[in-house]
Protein backbone atom coordinates (compact mmCIF):
# COMPACT_ATOMS: atom_id res chain seq x y z
CA UNK A 1 0.00 0.00 0.00
CA UNK A 2 2.90 2.71 1.01
CA UNK A 3 4.91 1.92 -2.53
CA UNK A 4 1.66 3.05 -4.35
CA UNK A 5 0.72 5.97 -2.02
CA UNK A 6 4.13 6.76 -2.94
CA UNK A 7 3.62 6.55 -6.33
CA UNK A 8 0.87 8.81 -6.46
CA UNK A 9 2.48 11.25 -4.25
CA UNK A 10 5.19 11.16 -7.48
CA UNK A 11 2.47 11.74 -9.65
CA UNK A 12 1.21 14.43 -7.91
CA UNK A 13 4.19 16.63 -7.17
CA UNK A 14 4.60 15.75 -11.27
CA UNK A 15 1.18 17.62 -11.63
CA UNK A 16 2.33 20.30 -9.71
CA UNK A 17 5.87 21.52 -11.60
CA UNK A 18 4.23 22.99 -14.22
CA UNK A 19 2.31 25.37 -12.51
CA UNK A 20 5.69 26.81 -10.67
CA UNK A 21 8.13 26.22 -13.94
CA UNK A 22 6.53 27.00 -17.65
CA UNK A 23 9.20 25.07 -19.62
CA UNK A 24 8.04 21.43 -17.98
CA UNK A 25 4.57 19.78 -19.34
CA UNK A 26 2.39 17.53 -18.24
CA UNK A 27 -0.78 17.04 -20.35
CA UNK A 28 -3.17 14.78 -18.18
CA UNK A 29 -3.05 12.63 -14.98
CA UNK A 30 -2.26 9.82 -16.90
CA UNK A 31 0.52 11.07 -18.58
CA UNK A 32 1.68 11.93 -15.13
CA UNK A 33 1.16 8.59 -13.64
CA UNK A 34 3.41 7.05 -16.41
CA UNK A 35 5.91 9.27 -15.97
CA UNK A 36 6.32 9.02 -12.13
CA UNK A 37 6.02 5.41 -12.78
CA UNK A 38 8.89 5.45 -15.36
CA UNK A 39 11.04 7.98 -13.20
CA UNK A 40 11.07 5.43 -10.37
CA UNK A 41 12.20 2.52 -12.46
CA UNK A 42 15.28 4.57 -14.24
CA UNK A 43 16.18 5.92 -10.46
CA UNK A 44 15.97 2.50 -9.21
CA UNK A 45 17.67 0.95 -12.58
CA UNK A 46 19.60 3.46 -14.22
CA UNK A 47 20.87 5.77 -11.71
CA UNK A 48 22.87 3.94 -10.06
CA UNK A 49 25.55 2.64 -12.85
CA UNK A 50 25.47 5.75 -14.07
CA UNK A 51 26.39 7.32 -10.24
CA UNK A 52 29.13 4.80 -9.98
CA UNK A 53 30.37 5.31 -13.45
CA UNK A 54 30.54 9.30 -12.92
CA UNK A 55 32.21 8.85 -9.29
CA UNK A 56 35.22 10.79 -9.97
CA UNK A 57 33.31 13.65 -11.27
CA UNK A 58 31.05 13.47 -8.25
CA UNK A 59 33.37 13.53 -5.54
CA UNK A 60 35.29 16.35 -7.37
CA UNK A 61 32.26 18.14 -7.96
CA UNK A 62 31.86 17.92 -4.29
CA UNK A 63 28.38 16.07 -5.07
CA UNK A 64 27.21 18.76 -7.34
CA UNK A 65 27.01 16.63 -10.27
CA UNK A 66 24.39 14.39 -8.58
CA UNK A 67 22.15 17.32 -9.37
CA UNK A 68 23.19 16.50 -13.16
CA UNK A 69 22.63 13.31 -13.17
CA UNK A 70 18.82 14.10 -11.71
CA UNK A 71 18.07 16.33 -14.47
CA UNK A 72 19.45 13.92 -17.03
CA UNK A 73 17.29 11.22 -16.07
CA UNK A 74 14.49 14.02 -15.40
CA UNK A 75 14.65 14.96 -19.51
CA UNK A 76 15.45 10.99 -20.61
CA UNK A 77 12.12 10.31 -18.76
CA UNK A 78 10.57 13.42 -20.81
CA UNK A 79 11.36 11.86 -24.02
CA UNK A 80 10.40 8.43 -23.54
CA UNK A 81 6.59 9.27 -21.61
CA UNK A 82 4.38 11.00 -24.35
CA UNK A 83 2.59 13.70 -22.26
CA UNK A 84 5.66 14.36 -20.95
CA UNK A 85 7.66 17.27 -22.12
CA UNK A 86 10.75 19.01 -21.11
CA UNK A 87 11.67 22.38 -23.07
CA UNK A 88 15.58 21.86 -22.63
CA UNK A 89 18.26 20.33 -20.35
CA UNK A 90 18.62 23.24 -17.82
CA UNK A 91 14.59 23.30 -17.89
CA UNK A 92 15.06 19.54 -16.96
CA UNK A 93 17.64 20.03 -13.91
CA UNK A 94 15.30 23.02 -12.69
CA UNK A 95 12.66 20.31 -13.03
CA UNK A 96 13.75 17.41 -11.27
CA UNK A 97 14.89 20.05 -8.29
CA UNK A 98 11.36 21.65 -8.04
CA UNK A 99 10.19 17.33 -8.55
CA UNK A 100 12.52 16.16 -5.62
CA UNK A 101 11.28 19.33 -3.36
CA UNK A 102 7.81 19.20 -3.92
CA UNK A 103 7.67 15.20 -3.91
CA UNK A 104 9.79 15.23 -0.34
CA UNK A 105 7.16 17.59 1.02
CA UNK A 106 4.10 15.92 0.14
CA UNK A 107 5.79 12.59 1.65
CA UNK A 108 6.56 13.99 4.82
CA UNK A 109 3.28 15.51 5.37
CA UNK A 110 1.60 12.29 4.12
CA UNK A 111 3.76 8.97 4.72
CA UNK A 112 4.11 10.26 8.08
CA UNK A 113 0.76 10.31 8.92
CA UNK A 114 -0.04 6.98 7.13
CA UNK A 115 2.24 5.43 9.05
CA UNK A 116 0.11 6.15 12.07
CA UNK A 117 2.99 8.86 13.69
CA UNK A 118 2.30 12.12 14.65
Amino acid sequence: MRLVLTWLINAAALLAVPYLMHSVDVTSIGAALVAALVLGLVNTLIRPVLLLLTLPVTVLSLGLFILVINGFMFWLVAQWVDGFHVDSFWSAMGGAILYSVISWALSTLLLKNADGNS
